[in-house]
């Protein structure tokens, strides 16, 4: 399953919002430096979709705010 996720990193809280059955919004807390804001996008959806973490991707986008996520 793909998603096309919107990256708010440096937040002051931590969420998942699904706009619709395709587009996710996710804030981080963590800053977009070294993978750290990465990591944490893939933990956070992992933890909304309950799978581990090990089972989403970042198919395009790591280096940006807008990716595709898939959930294998």
């Amino acid at each position: 399953m793909k998603f096309f996720i919107q990256v708010k990193p440096k937040s002051s809280i931590a969420r998942v919002e699904q706009k619709n059955e395709k587009e996710l919004t996710v804030w981080v807390k963590e800053v977009p430096e070294d993978g750290k804001a990465n990591d944490a996008v893939v933990r956070a959806i992992a933890e909304h979709f309950i799978v581990a973490p090990s089972r989403v991707k970042i198919l395009r986008g790591a280096s940006g705010r807008k990716k595709v996520v898939e959930i294998l």
